[in-house]
């Protein structure tokens, strides 16, 4: 703390506005930061002051119109969490264990976007043609799990691979033609595909199969998260939704069930992370926080480095780096990134690989 800053606790008038002001810049810059990591911003830009008018600025902008409902919802969570609170009365931050390990992924995953490797697989995916949003939405409502798919011609005249027996084809709309026949990668066979895109989501190593297990019944007993293992596309290991239909839950995730068993658990913390660091939106008993707006970037970066810190102090060794590269264009990336909540979510989804935990208070 400065000289100047220490001089001013004496003064005991502070204005609200530029508190205000202060988090509104923070979440123009698509950041939604921990409780902690939005004290600590406002402790350099303003000062300790901030902090006495602090829940009071969260709740004018929780009560403005002027922010998305996305962002209310945060807000919102920030003042019902006990998060806050604890910010508030000095909570520490991550430890340098966990620092360490965020940063040691995140050099190993700058150094692949060098490799070869790295290079195969975005001239691969270049390859493909630039459909209408219109048409990837109907792509996704015939087969959800779809990762590439292109025409029978271009995937002969592009990748040189040719379409399987009896393939089923998908329906999208053409221009001077009333309907056009694609195809999903599953559906095609020829010349090799990038290594990346064949073991995207490979664990290996020391293995216990209880850790799943015990994942897995506490994300449906505790946290009323449904879990599916099914037929996915190959280039999609896994996904977490919204919950609808029969049951109780509030989410749902899809996991490959050609995974072998250490990687489905790798992917399983990968899915739990995008729910628990809230980037499905909130949860209305306030088990986890709303953080809808982040940048698609930001999101998996923040989910595999939960599932790389997780499977890491696990004894499994992942691609996590690989994974990671593909959204490390720039560093703003990383100033949107909550090491916070990374370290907390991660250390939740090991505690549930390691014993029954206790259900959750539900709001009345």
């Amino acid at each position: 703390m400065t000289e100047q800053q220490q001089l001013s606790l004496f003064d005991d008038k502070i204005e609200i506005e530029p508190v205000v002001d202060a988090i509104q810049a923070v979440l123009r810059s698509y950041s939604q930061p921990s409780a902690w990591e939005l004290i600590q911003l406002l402790d350099e830009k303003i000062g300790l002051k901030a902090r006495w008018v602090l829940r009071d600025a969260i709740g004018q902008l929780a009560d403005s119109s002027s922010v998305s409902s996305a962002i209310r919802n945060y807000l919102r969570y920030l003042l019902e969490s006990e998060d806050l609170a604890e910010a508030l009365h000095g909570k520490v931050k991550p430890g340098k264990e966990i620092e360490s390990s965020i940063d040691a992924l995140i050099q190993s995953s700058k150094a692949y976007r060098d490799s070869a490797a790295f290079q195969d697989m975005v001239s691969f995916m270049a390859n493909f043609r630039d459909y209408a949003p219109f048409n990837n939405m109907l792509v996704k409502l015939q087969n959800p799990s779809c990762g590439f798919y292109a025409t029978r011609k271009d995937w002969q005249r592009r990748f040189n691979r040719g379409i399987i027996e009896d393939a089923r084809p998908m329906l999208i709309l053409a221009p001077m033609h009333p309907v056009m026949l694609v195809y999903d990668l599953d559906q095609t066979e020829g010349d090799p595909v990038p290594e990346e895109l064949q073991n995207f989501a490979t664990f290996k190593g020391k293995w216990e199969p209880q850790w799943l297990e015990r994942t897995v019944m506490n994300a449906v007993e505790r946290d009323n998260i449904r879990v599916d293992f099914k037929s996915l596309s190959s280039t999609n290991a896994g996904f977490a939704t919204l919950a609808y239909g029969k049951g109780d839950y509030k989410m749902r995730i899809g996991i490959h069930s050609e995974l072998d068993f250490p990687s489905r658990y790798g992917v399983l913390c990968h899915e739990l992370a995008h729910i628990y660091l809230g980037h499905l939106g909130g949860d209305s008993d306030g088990w986890w926080p709303s953080r809808g707006d982040l940048n698609h970037k930001a999101v998996e970066v923040e989910a595999e480095a939960v599932a790389y810190l997780v499977t890491r102090r696990m004894g499994l060794n992942g691609t996590s780096s690989q994974y990671v590269s593909r959204y490390l264009g720039d560093a703003s990336v990383l100033k949107t990134v909550s090491l916070d909540l990374i370290a907390k979510v991660a250390g939740r989804i090991e505690e549930m690989a390691t014993k029954r935990l206790s259900k959750r208070r539900i709001k009345r």
